[in-house]
């Protein structure tokens, strides 16, 4: 009698992002505010700062060559909030964006 097996599930998948983008975890969200009110999620910003997880190979420059990134896997940044495209992988939310919609890097 033949038995199914089960095969385990990462539960960090790899997402490898292509040319110039990255992929960034966003921060989590304040719930209450300095006066100490808090706030349902309706009325929360998504914040527009989180961390580096992973690079692309950089941008294809005309000589064929590829640029090199500015920011770091790791790095703390601010971005737009309307340049990001939201993709869900397993539980995580992670932001696939482009180098130039990255605003600064916190330090």
């Amino acid at each position: 009698m033949a038995t199914a097996t089960k095969k385990k599930t990462k539960s960090k998948i790899d997402l490898q992002p292509l040319g110039d983008r990255v992929v960034v975890e966003r921060d989590e969200m304040e719930s209450t505010t300095a006066g100490g009110i808090v706030l349902p999620d309706s009325a929360k910003d998504k914040p527009i700062r989180g961390r580096v997880v992973a690079l692309g190979t950089g941008k294809l420059l005309d000589d064929g060559s590829r640029s090199e990134f500015q920011v770091q896997v790791g790095d703390h940044v601010l971005f737009t909030q309307y340049g990001p495209e939201t993709i869900q992988v397993g539980d995580d939310e992670l932001l696939l964006m482009r180098e130039e919609d990255i605003l600064a890097v916190i330090e």
